[in-house]
């Protein structure tokens, strides 16, 4: 719903986003007038819809619902996007230690999974998690500057609950 937006343009930097949801398009359009043409409905993972090149790519664990081959042909596309020098910041990146990793139906290969009927996952689509050689394989054109791998253990009567994420810094 465009929470990040106000940072960005407090900060003088043209913004684009791309939303699959046209709900979403429509209300942030609404509430943020001028930058009517730089929000587009669409599927990132096909076309960025952009003609500009970019200084900066973020993402907010929106690449991690998709298949394997999806995230591959939008990183290429994001690569080729940026300047040289360009950051891709990826947030929330689900980790293979996730505790639901282990549940759900396989999609596309072994880190993708499906059909999770309970938890954070239900009804959500597609999860892709990701482990440390998977990430540098689906990032293999950039030069990696950070990769944070957070894990955190929840016990509550008995059933212990992992809740694991990478946060990346790419470079161009």
């Amino acid at each position: 719903m465009g929470a990040n937006i106000p940072f960005f343009l407090s900060l003088n930097v043209e913004y684009f986003s791309i939303e699959a949801s046209s709900v979403i398009v429509k209300a942030v359009k609404k509430k943020f007038p001028t930058l009517k043409d730089n929000i587009v409905l669409g599927d990132f993972t096909k076309n960025l819809y952009f003609k500009n090149n970019f200084d900066l790519v973020i993402d907010r664990s929106s690449i991690t619902h998709n298949a394997t081959k999806d995230i591959k042909r939008c990183l290429d596309k994001v690569y080729d996007a940026l300047n040289d020098g360009g950051k891709y910041i990826g947030v929330d990146w689900f980790s293979t230690l996730y505790s639901e990793y282990k549940t759900g139906k396989h999609d596309d290969d072994i880190f993708t999974r499906t059909d999770y009927t309970n938890g954070q996952f239900a009804n959500v689509g597609r999860i892709h998690f990701s482990n440390e050689s998977h990430l540098l394989d689906l990032f293999n054109k950039f030069k990696i500057l950070l990769l944070r791998h957070s894990v955190m253990k929840t016990k509550i009567l008995n059933n212990d609950k992992i809740t694991a994420v990478w946060d990346l810094v790419a470079e161009k």
